[in-house]
């Protein structure tokens, strides 16, 4: 008998001209420099109007297990020095297993609402094929950065693309497809709001 799984989707809230996140990222603005003031960023402004956005903001937590790079997880860098448990506070949005990419080991780490933060050291694919497994025929969603989104665009493992285009130009930082051959996308919806332009694109090859 054959399993059936899920989708694998990406979104990603990029600039213009493609970048996730700009320069000097740090602690207390996690993004860098876009113009915004840290937690208010101008490349995520956008979620906070939730009405205008209410489609594309359940869909992004729709999925059944995720997928992110550990920068997307937090600033500490290197081994495991200080017991750092993400960006969302006890109850994180996702109430589903999360697998961090990361080279440094560390214990699962289960938090209010049904998340459980999994960190993997052995790759991309180590990390999807976890994924699939817990999210069963249920989608696998790979939330970023833009580093951690490229190297699945690059291995061909991402069927679906949507990108939430914010009308800013950041000129530098962490940028979407640096290192991606050439992709055949087929877009499928495109939505204008008043802060963000929303695009999906199935990834054919």
């Amino acid at each position: 008998m054959t399993t059936r799984m899920g989708r694998v989707t990406c979104d990603l809230s990029i600039s213009v001209d493609g970048y996730s996140a700009g320069l000097n990222q740090s602690e207390q603005r996690p993004f860098g420099d876009d113009g915004g003031d840290g937690w208010g960023d101008k490349l995520h402004a956008w979620m906070t109007d939730t009405e205008e956005n209410r489609a594309e903001l359940e869909r992004m937590t729709a999925a059944t297990a995720f997928i992110m790079g550990r920068n997307m997880f937090g600033p500490v860098r290197g081994e495991w020095d200080r017991q750092w448990n993400g960006w969302w506070g006890d109850n994180p949005p996702y109430h589903a297993p999360v697998f961090v990419l990361t080279h440094h080991p560390r214990d699962p780490q289960p938090m209010d609402g049904g998340t459980t933060f999994h960190f993997v050291t052995d790759g991309i694919e180590s990390a999807l094929k976890s994924a699939r497994e817990a999210a069963g025929d249920g989608a696998v969603s790979v939330q970023g950065g833009a580093t951690t989104v490229n190297q699945y665009l690059a291995a061909g493992l991402i069927d679906e693309l949507r990108l939430h285009i914010v009308p800013i130009t950041l000129g530098a930082g962490t940028r979407l497809f640096d290192g991606v051959p050439s992709l055949n996308l087929e877009q499928a919806e495109s939505r204008a709001a008043s802060s963000v332009t929303h695009l999906t694109y199935r990834v054919l090859s």
